[in-house]
């Protein structure tokens, strides 16, 4: 009996072992063929589970930087990696965030008052992007049929641009071009940490939604247009470029108008024309009047950044990225409005423009009204010479032209004298008619709620739209008060309102006028009686202005 149970335990292990190298060695059958048919054996089963070489790996992001929105900005990491690159830091500044909002606003500030001449950044040139050094990357090479790819590649990317008539454009193309393929890099970029430090959040017109774009003036609206041309083209035509990863191109983040963004907002042009971005000299924030920082480039193309005037302690350092008399510009291109704009272009924008008109002085930065009420001799010159046309006065208008070249400002005087009840009433006219269509952008732009959480999240950038409307308004109502103070309505004291009319059987709206003394003057709402007394019951402002 004992020698039976013997016999029966020695079987049993041959077969269990039997088994377990059976099912060992068909490893490679089972990843074979398990897509195939289901499996047989439980036993066969349990080995496929247990090599990770046959287990399907998750989808990872090939982006190296968390590209959203909300993402923190790595910029003490920034400024380690930019003292390792030779980057140098005057002793009197640093890098300081407005908000603790995951450090979306940094720019920088001097901590100690800085005398005039004081240095700020020194950043060598090797670590300056350039949309030059760029396209000898992108276009040439020591291999002579690398190089003849390289242009024929090119040449289709281009010719995209071209063919959409944004031949200006074809810098930043480059210089878009060279973030994108830093990005594609990863960690190995030498620029990586620069990148990480970046906004991630814009509020330009880029970034608007269709709704935003809708309750914007004239002018900002066809800038607003103009910028998003921009960005189609440019996407579009890195889309052609063969040697850029297409997980880069066609990323759910659009890493594309991100590297738009950063090309655009903080490259500056140098006299030779080259577009330069200078990693921590990028951090200064813009300036109207009296900008605290100076820059230049030595002729090794290092770049060195120094006080423009005394600046005491505490002060935020800026340099000019654009024209500061037009706020409109700046909103778009670069998502802020700037409130110390000295002026602002008058918004009038005739059908058709002529070299006369041109020659007095028919451009944006130069038809201005300024923040203190004062308009441009060229706006009153450019009104004079359109009202003389309109009217076929051409022999004044031949007139003013011939002041105006031999710089005859008595001469002019005088025709203006003669036509200023003609040339008041158009200005006036005008004032009043886009201080109207401000009103109703404002209007509009309300018609989206007040809920907080909705806007912040579908239309976030809607209230700096608003603001940017009502900072418009307030320059044209300076302009008026200064020069038709005595109309009916005082208008830099008026306030508008919505007025909800309301009696026991209906409700409307009203738009009303709030006059100095208090008085309100009503367009719509629920009219009144025939006895002249009003059919409104209660009376509710829903919306100020």
């Amino acid at each position: 009996m004992m020698l039976l149970w013997l016999l029966s335990f020695v079987l049993l292990c041959i077969i269990c072992t039997t088994h377990k190298v059976s099912g060992f060695n068909s490893r490679s059958s089972i990843t074979n063929t398990h897509h195939h048919h289901r499996l047989s054996h439980q036993t066969s089963l349990s080995y496929a589970i247990v090599y990770p070489d046959d287990e399907p790996s998750e989808p990872t992001d090939p982006v190296a930087l968390n590209l959203a929105e909300d993402a923190n900005r790595e910029v003490t990491k920034m400024m380690m990696w930019a003292e390792a690159m030779g980057v140098q830091r005057g002793e009197g500044c640093t890098l300081s965030p407005e908000t603790n909002d995951n450090n979306k606003d940094v720019h920088v500030v001097a901590k100690q008052d800085l005398p005039n001449g004081s240095p700020v950044f020194y950043v060598p040139e090797e670590l300056i992007l350039s949309s030059n050094k760029a396209m000898v990357e992108f276009r040439y090479s020591e291999d002579m049929m690398e190089e003849f790819l390289l242009a024929e590649n090119m040449e289709i990317a281009e010719g995209m641009i071209y063919s959409m008539e944004k031949e200006s454009e074809i810098q930043y193309f480059y210089l878009v071009l060279k973030i994108l393929k830093e990005v594609e890099k990863g960690k190995d970029s030498a620029w990586f940490h620069w990148l990480d430090s970046l906004p991630r959040y814009y509020s330009n017109a880029v970034s608007m939604s269709p709704f935003c774009l809708l309750c914007l003036p004239p002018l900002m609206k066809k800038l607003a247009e103009e910028e998003r041309e921009n960005v189609n083209c440019l996407v579009s035509s890195i889309k052609m470029v063969p040697f850029l990863d297409d997980l880069i191109k066609d990323h759910p983040r659009d890493i594309c108008q991100w590297a738009y963004q950063v090309a655009y907002t903080r490259s500056v042009k140098t006299e030779d024309g080259d577009l330069r971005i200078i990693p921590v000299g990028d951090y200064f924030n813009h300036g109207s009047e009296y900008t605290e920082i100076d820059y230049s480039f030595d002729d090794e193309g290092n770049y060195y950044s120094y006080t423009s005037y005394d600046v005491p302690a505490g002060s935020s350092l800026r340099i000019s990225y654009a024209d500061p008399k037009n706020p409109s510009f700046l909103m778009t291109r670069y998502g802020f409005l700037d409130k110390a704009c000295p002026a602002s272009f008058c918004k009038i924008m005739p059908d058709n423009v002529n070299e006369e008109m041109v020659e007095l002085g028919y451009s944006y930065d130069r038809m201005l009204f300024y923040s203190t009420g004062e308009v441009a001799e060229e706006v009153w010159d450019v009104i004079l010479y359109s009202n003389l046309g309109l009217s076929g006065d051409i022999e004044d208008q031949q007139a003013l032209m011939y002041a105006h070249q031999q710089e005859d400002s008595e001469t002019k005087r005088m025709l203006h004298e003669k036509h200023y009840e003609a040339t008041s009433t158009t200005l006036m006219e005008h004032i009043d008619m886009f201080i109207d269509e401000l009103d109703k952008l404002i209007a509009k732009a309300n018609t989206i709620g007040c809920e907080r959480t909705y806007v912040a999240n579908e239309h976030p950038r809607l209230p700096l739209i608003i603001e940017h409307n009502r900072f418009v308004r307030e320059t044209f109502l300076n302009v008026r008060n200064r020069y038709f103070a005595d109309s009916e309505t005082n208008w830099i004291e008026a306030t508008r309102v919505t007025v909800m009319e309301c009696n026991d059987e209906e409700c409307a709206q009203a738009e009303c006028m709030q006059d100095m003394e208090g008085n309100y003057e009503c367009e719509g709402g629920l009219g009144v009686n025939e006895d002249g007394s009003e059919r409104a019951t209660s009376k509710e402002i829903i919306a100020n202005y």
